[in-house]
Parts: C-alpha cells; sequence; structure tokens
C-alpha cells in the first residue's frame, strides 16, 4: 500500500492528511481561519498566507504522529498547486517541495471531483459531476483521472459566493453556506420574488451576480424577513442548478453517452437543500446518485492525497519546479462560456 500525505492551503484552511492507497485515512488535521476573517466578512489573501506559514508544518507533524508515521514512511507528497490564493498554495506547494520526496502537485479542482472514490469504493468512471464551491460553480464529465470535459460553467460568479454575500448582506457573518441553509430552514421560499438567471436557456452555464443584487435590493426595501430572503434565495439556486444539469445531461447524450452515475462535489454540496434535489433528479434519470460525506465537500487534505494516490498509481508526479497557479482549469480545451467574464 502507498502512503501519501496531502496538504491543503488553497483558501482559508491548513490541512494536512495520510492516505493509503486502499482508501484508508490514517490521519487527518485541519486549522480553520474563521476567527482571523470574520472581522472581514471573507477571507483576506495575505492574512490566509501567514496563517499557513504558522500552522502548515505543525500539522504535518501532528498528522504523522497521528498515523504512527515517521515522513520516511511516507512515499510522496501530494500538495494543491491551484486554483487558489497564490500566496497560501505557494507555502503549501513549498513545504512539499521541501521535504525531497516524489511530488505530486494537485489541482484542488481535481480533489474535488475525485473526494467521492475516496469515500465509495464502488464509484466508477464516467460520472457526471456538479462541483460547486465558493469559487466555481461548473458542470463536468469525468472519464478518468486527468480526463474531464467542461460541460458547463458560471459566466460570472459561482453559487459558493452567493450564498457568502448573502450572508454578509443578511448580517449572518462567516463562513455564510452554512449560516444562509440554517435561517432558510425557517422562512418561507415562495415570500420573496427572486429571478432564476439563465433558467431555460439553451447552453447549460450558470449565473449568480444577477441573484445577488436581487438579494440586495430585497434586503435594502426592508419589506421581508430575512429567514424568508434566506429561503427564497437558497430556492433559486436550487432551481438553477437543477435546470442547468437538465440541460447538461440532455446535451451529454451526444457527447459519449450520459453516464450512470450524478455526483456533486465541493463545499455547497454540504447543502442539504441542494443534495435532496439532486439526488431526484437522479432518480428521474435512472441515474445513482453520489456525494461524499459533509467533511469531505469543504476544503481538505483529504481529498487532495486521495487525488495523489490516484495519479501516484498512474505513475503521475511532478518535478519540484512545479509553478503554483491562481488559475488552473480542468478541462483547458473547453470553449470559453459566451458572455463569461475572467471568473470563469
Amino acid at each position: 500500500m502507498a502512503i501519501i500525505l496531502g496538504i491543503e492551503s488553497s483558501c482559508d484552511e491548513s490541512a494536512a492528511a495520510l492516505i493509503g492507497s486502499d482508501r484508508t485515512v490514517l490521519a487527518h488535521r485541519l486549522a480553520g481561519q474563521e476567527d482571523a476573517h470574520k472581522p472581514y466578512g471573507g477571507v483576506v489573501p495575505e492574512i490566509a498566507a501567514r496563517a499557513h506559514v504558522q500552522v502548515l508544518t505543525p500539522l504535518i507533524d501532528a498528522a504523522l504522529m497521528d498515523a504512527g508515521l515517521g515522513l520516511d514512511d511516507v512515499d510522496a507528497i501530494a500538495a494543491t498547486a491551484g486554483p487558489g490564493l497564490i500566496g497560501g498554495v505557494m507555502v503549501g506547494l513549498v513545504t512539499a517541495m521541501a521535504a525531497g520526496k516524489p511530488l505530486i502537485a494537485v489541482n484542488h479542482l481535481e480533489g474535488h471531483a475525485l473526494s467521492p472514490r475516496l469515500a465509495d469504493a464502488a464509484l466508477e468512471f464516467p460520472y457526471m459531476l456538479l462541483l460547486v464551491s465558493g469559487g466555481h460553480c461548473q458542470i463536468l464529465r469525468v472519464d478518468g483521472v486527468g480526463q474531464y470535459r467542461r460541460l458547463a460553467t458560471t459566466i460570472d460568479d459561482a453559487a459558493g459566493e452567493a450564498f457568502d454575500k448573502t450572508a454578509k448582506i443578511l448580517g449572518l457573518g462567516y463562513p455564510g453556506g452554512p449560516r444562509v441553509e440554517a435561517l432558510a430552514k425557517t422562512g418561507n421560499s415562495k415570500a420573496v420574488p427572486l429571478p432564476r438567471p439563465l433558467l431555460g436557456s439553451a447552453e447549460p452555464h450558470f449565473s449568480f451576480a444577477g441573484l445577488k443584487s436581487a438579494v440586495l435590493r430585497a434586503a435594502q426595501s426592508g419589506a421581508h424577513r430575512p429567514e424568508d430572503i434566506a429561503a427564497a434565495f437558497q430556492q433559486a439556486v436550487v432551481d438553477c442548478v437543477v435546470d442547468r444539469l437538465e440541460k447538461a445531461l440532455a446535451a451529454s447524450d451526444g457527447t459519449g453517452g450520459k453516464p450512470k452515475t450524478l455526483v456533486v462535489a465541493g463545499g455547497v454540496a454540504a447543502n442539504g437543500a441542494i443534495r435532496s434535489a439532486l439526488e431526484a433528479l437522479a432518480a428521474r434519470h435512472d441515474m445513482g446518485f453520489v456525494a461524499p460525506p459533509l467533511w469531505l465537500c469543504t476544503d481538505n487534505a483529504a481529498m487532495i492525497g486521495w487525488a495523489g494516490a490516484e495519479r501516484f498509481a498512474l505513475g503521475l508526479t511532478d518535478p519540484l519546479d512545479m509553478p503554483a497557479r491562481p488559475r488552473w482549469p480542468l478541462d483547458p480545451e473547453a470553449e470559453a462560456a459566451r458572455g463569461a467574464g475572467v471568473k470563469a
């Protein structure tokens, strides 16, 4: 069994994990930065990078101790090499390089994309993936490790960003996603009329900038309860996600056939309303549905270690001068979405 040390530092989570190629999570340590960023209502890149410098090496030492291993027992080190906040990415990547072990430079998005396979050994390629996080919202066909066909992306903001901005507008604090979801459970999703951007459009792309603006106007009007705004916002996201996936599934019939499994991954995949809607969608299309456990949805080192294990098993390692990348698409050949900004 190969043992991979995974390192994650792409945003505001510092994490280290020891992963066996047999899917055993030997150890996992994580240090969040909520208190440091809470006064600003979001992640401050410089503060995040400094925190990674302070805690990453102690986290690695603690993970090795938890697993009862030394660095000599590790076969390779997998570190997030992008996309993400460049300062944090550089901290993790340089830490991995300094260890003198074989390096696996992992695309953070591939970590999310393959994370369901860590938790579910029965999940086979190909599968349809909805990747929803704070910085990304994409639909991809996953044919294998390193084999991704992007079918849709956001033309402006990601779903997770919309959740965080809605939380800020409603004064819920940071991190926003779980707080919006909790408040939405007490509200009426039909009480506030909010738009569903791109709903019914031919191409299965996403847009959430207009929805954020509508939430702001609803809050500023003073005519609606915060819980109703939260519930209406969450339902609008659910409706958009389901509609866009319907379009992508229809389009996939002409691009190698529709996969048998629908998978969701990324931080927003922890949202219960979105999970329930996707499970129902999969059932309507006679597809299996797989979502990783909640702890694997948000940024973590176990998914990076597992992506590293999958790549290591194929003999894929990287040179020690591998650059950190603030942007790194999973499907570099995908055409730009019409009307898309730089975030797409």
